[in-house]
């Protein structure tokens, strides 16, 4: 670690060496922004982002910044959009050519993420997830040393309040802090209305919930999530969720527990996983006949038939990447209407996603988001 820098300034062109040393320069006493990060580090900017290295949460970036947003990214951990949502990366190829060309810098996930291809990039700041500044330790230092600002943002933790402080510390940083507070109090305002609904229709028994992550297709138990991640959708939508207190985090349940818990509701979710032959596909592009094909032989599993979900009605699909990001409200609220239809009668979770990237996103949400199964929507 410590030959980082050295290494780093050496791969550099004299104009980059230049501009990181310039870089190194700025002094508190010349820092016009003081951000305070998710993790309580401060961190000072002279002024507005012009050139972005961003890691992680990408559609929440383009939608606080706006416009200018792609034009202002330098490089990218590649691996987290196109190797994780291809399809929402291709959608916005088509419409930005220009993001095939950013920098990759590598994926934490795989071991690859690079200090020294970040400070070649000679981007004005770093703006990473939690996961991604905790893998890279020291070497996040080293960043900072040569002068380059990292800023650490986090909507993995599921909260509005990190949501929230994530939306506005990225607003201030790229300068668009209008835009940053307009999402950051409608996500407050649709995720305390849905609290609200489920608490007035949830005074009595809570319906029982079993979500399955759609990878592996009927023929074998996929994860479930006992804490995290569609864990803390179930307990907001007002749901009980079968896989509390049987897994510590994420993993898949003993069928014969499913079967003795009698879920009132099923969530499979699905994603862009087209390079898997079984998985439930879903997101951009996907036609609902596609999701339908691929969710539906959950239902003829071994005694599935007689599960009050089933015989009810109450089995959907649901988009994987439908949580942790600023439009994940639409996705609790279509769960939350799944689970009490009286309550959200006047709420259309759909039309929610719909309106959010008409209003803050270039591309459409064309392809299947949100599936009853047996039904068109």
């Amino acid at each position: 670690m410590f030959n980082l820098v050295r290494r780093a300034m050496r791969m550099a062109k004299p104009a980059a060496l230049s501009g990181i040393l310039c870089l190194g320069a700025i002094s508190a006493a010349h820092a016009d922004i003081q951000i305070t990060d998710v993790l309580g580090r401060r961190v000072m900017l002279e002024k507005p982002a012009q050139h972005v290295m961003l890691g992680f949460y990408f559609e929440d970036y383009i939608a606080i910044t706006g416009p200018t947003a792609i034009d202002r990214l330098k490089a990218i951990s590649l691996n987290y959009w196109k190797g994780y949502r291809p399809l929402q990366y291709e959608a916005y190829l088509k419409t930005t050519p220009k993001i095939a060309e950013l920098i990759d810098v590598g994926d934490a996930d795989a071991g690859t993420m690079s200090a020294e291809k970040i400070i070649a990039s000679r981007p004005d700041v770093v703006i990473l997830s939690a996961g991604q500044y905790k893998y890279l330790g020291a070497a996040a230092r080293t960043i900072e040393q040569v002068g380059i600002p990292l800023v650490v943002v986090d909507y993995n933790a599921q909260t509005v309040e990190k949501h929230v402080a994530s939306t506005l510390i990225i607003g201030k940083v790229m300068g668009a802090e209008e835009r940053a507070e307009e999402l950051a109090e409608q996500y407050k305002a649709k995720v305390a209305d849905t609290l609200a609904r489920v608490e007035r229709a949830s005074k009595n028994a809570k319906p029982k919930v079993y979500v399955e992550l759609g990878q592996k297709g009927a023929a074998e138990f996929g994860n479930s999530y006992g804490q995290g991640m569609w864990a803390g959708v179930v307990d907001a939508a007002g749901g009980r969720n079968i896989a509390a207190g049987q897994i510590a985090s994420w993993g898949p349940l003993n069928p014969e527990y499913v079967l003795s818990s009698k879920p009132d509701a099923i969530f499979i979710t699905g994603s862009e996983w087209t390079s898997l032959s079984n998985a439930v596909l879903m997101g951009f592009n996907i036609p609902p006949d596609v999701t339908r094909t691929r969710a539906e032989p959950y239902i003829g599993r071994a005694g599935w038939l007689d599960l009050p979900a089933v015989k009810n009605g109450e089995v959907y699909a649901i988009y994987h990447g439908g949580t942790r990001t600023l439009y994940d409200y639409a996705f609790l609220r279509y769960m939350a209407k799944a689970l009490y239809p009286e309550a959200f009668r006047d709420v259309d979770p759909a039309a929610e996603l719909s309106a959010y990237y008409r209003a803050y996103l270039p591309v459409k949400p064309d392809g299947t988001f949100m599936l009853k199964l047996g039904q068109n929507k």
